[in-house]
């Protein structure tokens, strides 16, 4: 019985090491980056990619052309598209969204941001926007087909705070209400 005990720890300390190994090889992928030289929010995320342990090659050449040989449709469009690990990025994703991308390796072309939402990373500013990230499913997909992939709306989480709380005493309240 004890045998057993060992071999199930050693098993999940091997497990919890390959997970921790897993997570530095995504955050240390080579992402190749198509943008315009002078826009100035793509560098921002690349700083953000690399803030977060991205490699990343920038290629001052526009994103029109590799937008269209990866896959991804002009109503996905957005100002830089990435390649990482086989996967198309356009616009201003999240690396969070894109490590847990290259975690799960969907059968998928990419992910997109499409447009610039304020909020995104590079798009940073006083001013921030409820936005979706998409997971592309197929090549040249349009918006309307794509899946969502992750949610981001600052306000929501402000709704949940803003509700009023029952008191024990509204809770324990037997007294019956008419409607109007």
């Amino acid at each position: 019985m004890k045998i057993k005990d060992f071999s199930r720890y050693t098993r999940s300390i091997f497990a919890i090491g390959l997970l921790g190994m897993t997570s530095q090889a995504i955050a240390t992928a080579t992402v190749e980056v198509y943008k315009s030289p002078t826009c100035g929010c793509c560098s921002k995320w690349v700083d953000h990619m690399r803030e977060n342990g991205f490699t990343v090659n920038t290629h001052d050449v526009g994103n029109k052309d590799i937008r269209k040989k990866s896959g991804i449709s002009e109503t996905l469009g957005s100002c830089h598209t990435a390649l990482v690990n086989g996967y198309a990025i356009e616009g201003h994703v999240p690396a969070a969204d894109i490590m847990r991308l290259l975690q799960e390796k969907p059968k998928a072309v990419g992910l997109s941001v499409p447009d610039m939402p304020h909020g995104t990373p590079g798009m940073e500013g006083s001013r921030v926007d409820p936005y979706n990230v998409l997971l592309i499913k197929e090549p040249d997909q349009s918006r309307k087909d794509t899946t969502i992939y992750n949610r981001y709306d600052p306000y929501a989480k402000q709704v949940e705070k803003t509700e009023p709380v029952a008191t024990e005493a509204e809770k324990s309240s037997s007294i019956m209400r008419l409607k109007p």
